[in-house]
């Protein structure tokens, strides 16, 4: 199979990505396929985000590429981050500040019902595609763990007892809203790519 871009710039993303996909699946990063751009995330749905990353570098490179949008959404909050995840205390926010303006916003409150939902969207042959990926779970009152990014010190997903920035890799992977969006695009993938 020819190499698919992953249209992120977020070296964390990748690391997920290629601990979950099987080897014959290639993915190069932006970086390693030498397209040095910030893709906008303009649009107020996931949806919309995963298509005009994956359509960028579509129309710029002509290969066939996938990219992801994914957000936090907790219940208490009406969804919450949601679509703004990586830009919830502003443009130029640190993983640090969004997770302490959630844990603000959470203070006092009893239902800490969340989710983390992804959306995949991958161009094949000029064509696109898109599949979704929800890991539920609660938001903890206080961070906890230090590996992973984004808001994984202060959530754990249902059937867990550890926060994703607890878990290694291979951990989170049994749980993760990405590996099950990225589960359903390698199974529409397989037929495609057997000889």
């Amino acid at each position: 199979m020819k190499k698919l871009i992953f249209a992120t710039n977020n070296q964390h993303k990748v690391d997920e990505i290629r601990a979950a996909l099987k080897s014959e699946h290639g993915v190069i990063s932006l970086k390693e396929a030498g397209i040095n751009i910030n893709i906008p995330e303009p649009h107020d749905t996931l949806e919309d985000n995963a298509k005009e990353k994956s359509f960028t570098i579509y129309r710029l490179t002509g290969n066939d590429c996938f990219s992801e949008d994914t957000g936090l959404e907790v219940v208490a909050l009406n969804g919450e981050p949601g679509v703004k995840s990586a830009r919830y205390a502003g443009d130029e926010c640190s993983f640090e500040k969004n997770v302490e303006k959630l844990l603000d916003k959470m203070t006092g409150v009893v239902n800490r019902e969340a989710q983390f939902r992804t959306v995949i969207s991958l161009f094949l042959d000029g064509k696109e595609y898109q599949f979704e990926g929800i890991c539920k779970g609660q938001v903890t009152p206080e961070k906890r763990g230090s590996d992973g990014f984004g808001y994984d010190p202060v959530f754990i997903p249902d059937g867990g007892v550890c926060t994703f920035a607890e878990m290694n890799i291979q951990e989170k992977n049994k749980f993760s809203h990405r590996r099950k969006a990225l589960d359903k695009m390698i199974a529409f993938l397989q037929p495609i790519t057997q000889p």
